[in-house]
């Protein structure tokens, strides 16, 4: 006996038989029972879902002699006929293969002549969209008005290359992927027909891997079964259809919670060996997160399309992961496989990845912190903030500098304090007076300005003071930039002190900067420099050799 493939030996010769596409044979038996036979029917969807095997069962059906409850008895003569492709009032047309316009020249002529034996003559055509344009042309005259013994039924894969002048004049019915469960089912019938032991895990690997499409699935189980025998294991199965295990991915969502970052380089090892594809492998992690996402918002897992087994593993994942860690991760892998498609070297853009992946950190919104700090009223909680007196390994150092050690002065603008008008009788002779006024003015500085200002000023010479000009004198080359940028500072506080504005000059003492380039030796804290002295009082620390 001739073996037939399982595609063949089971394909369904009812309606209710068909898989998957209720709402398409629903109508058609409900038009057949009301006698509301359309002229031309259109039949689009993917690959293996039944367009062609609805076709023949409506062709059938319209022929049958004893129809039952707008079904095929499958045992008259037209149904014989039929079933044998012996049936001269059954014409299936291959599109690709007879697209010219001279086959729809010859198809529009034999449309004149009645059937044969049934009541209908049906034309079959797949592949559709194959046709040229002038045979579609050619054809739409035909089509929108056929004898009333013709019914004609296309079938596509690509309705959009279709004209709409065509789409039109027909019926359109869209076919569905099949679903997952569905698809197991029936291959579980068949293995039990054929008295095959396979288990759960094993029909879903072979049901994802068709995608929707039936007749890929049958192929697979045929040849499975022809490797594996009548024991067939899930092991095997992977391995013959090359997908990656499930293991795999839930390995990796255990690494992002334990933050194990070894097991990246087990899981890239594994994929490499097996030979395994990087881009199939992210696809499928990015849906595992997408399940787990799944069981977090619903908590169910009937939107989920794995198997049982798995099922299970995934309501125990409810809990460890939030909403908003999810989103990130999806968010990250949908990036990393963009990014893949492109790379040189996927099995360390994988790595590299998957890393990252590992290394996401949990988040936590303020609201939750606010809640676990109220819960635990505990005072470890909440830690000092440092400063220079209690962070540990600094030890601060009391300056003996009476001017930086900042001491509240009252300020010498107020009108009770002694001498203030005399400020503005101060002349370059009043040498003494200029000095003491000088020192009032750093003291006033040095409480705002402690850090850079104030110790500029204190350590700068007087030489004299003409009109509203007021020589000093420093070793430091930065000073002038720096009392520049003050320059609005220093007006207002010399208007205070002095009682109208004193314009600072600067000058540069180059024989003491020379002395101090050439100078090389241990620092102590008699000569270090007076910036340094005012940072280390204020921020607290001490003068290391």
């Amino acid at each position: 006996m001739t073996y037939i493939v399982t595609a063949r030996k089971w394909r369904p010769q009812r309606f209710d038989e068909v898989v998957g596409q209720e709402h398409i044979t629903a109508t058609l038996k409900n038009a057949i029972r009301n006698n509301r036979i359309a002229h031309a029917y259109l039949f689009t969807g993917p690959r293996g879902v039944g367009k062609t095997t609805t076709a023949r069962i409506l062709a059938k059906t319209l022929n049958c002699l004893n129809p039952q409850d707008a079904e095929p008895c499958n045992e008259c003569e037209m149904c014989t006929s039929i079933f044998t492709a012996q049936s001269m009032d059954i014409i299936e047309i291959d599109g690709a293969s007879n697209r010219g316009i001279d086959e729809i020249r010859v198809l529009r002529e034999s449309v004149k002549y009645t059937p044969t034996k049934g009541k209908y003559k049906v034309y079959i055509i797949d592949e559709v969209h194959m046709l040229t344009r002038e045979s579609f042309n050619a054809f739409l005259k035909t089509l929108e008005e056929p004898p009333a013994h013709t019914i004609f039924i296309f079938a596509t894969t690509d309705v959009h290359k279709v004209p709409l002048t065509i789409i039109s004049r027909c019926q359109r019915f869209d076919f569905r992927r099949i679903q997952l469960h569905a698809i197991k089912e029936l291959l579980n019938k068949i293995a039990k027909e054929e008295n095959i032991d396979i288990d759960d895990k094993s029909l879903t690997i072979i049901a994802r891997k068709a995608d929707g499409a039936l007749r890929d699935a049958e192929s697979y189980f045929d040849q499975i079964v022809s490797f594996c025998g009548n024991k067939i294991d899930p092991v095997t199965v992977s391995h013959m259809l090359n997908l990656v295990d499930d293991e795999l991915y839930f390995m990796i969502s255990d690494a992002v919670l334990n933050k194990n970052f070894k097991s990246v380089f087990e899981v890239t090892r594994l994929l490499y060996e097996n030979g395994w594809d990087f881009i199939d492998f992210m696809d499928g992690l990015t849906e595992h997160f997408r399940n787990i996402l799944t069981v977090a918002l619903t908590g169910k897992t009937d939107l989920i399309e794995t198997a049982e087994v798995y099922k299970t593993k995934y309501i125990d994942c409810l809990d460890k992961f939030t909403e908003p860690d999810l989103l990130r991760i999806l968010n990250f892998l949908n990036k990393s496989q963009q990014e893949l498609r492109y790379s040189q070297n996927q099995k360390l853009k994988v790595e590299i990845s998957l890393s990252h992946l590992i290394g996401i950190e949990k988040t936590s919104t303020i609201s939750e912190i606010i809640k676990d700090l109220s819960e635990k009223k505990s005072p470890e909680l909440i830690k000092p903030i440092p400063t220079r007196n209690n962070i540990p390994g600094f030890k601060a150092k009391i300056p003996e500098n009476p001017v930086i050690n900042k001491k509240p002065i009252p300020p010498p603008v107020k009108t009770e304090t002694p001498g203030i008008n005399s400020y503005n009788h101060l002349t370059e002779f009043d040498t003494e007076g200029i000095k003491k006024r000088w020192e009032d003015f750093v003291n006033v500085v040095m409480t705002e300005k402690s850090l850079v200002l104030g110790p500029l000023l204190n350590s700068v010479t007087i030489l004299k003071l003409t009109g509203n000009k007021l020589e000093l004198e420093t070793t430091d080359s930065h000073s002038r930039t720096l009392v520049e940028q003050h320059k609005d500072y220093i007006a207002k506080k010399t208007e205070e002190v002095f009682g109208r504005r004193i314009d600072l000059m600067i000058r540069l003492n180059n024989s003491a900067q020379e002395s101090k380039k050439l100078k090389i030796s241990k620092i102590t804290e008699d000569d270090t420099d007076p910036y340094i002295r005012a940072i280390i009082n204020e921020l607290g620390g001490e003068i290391i050799s």
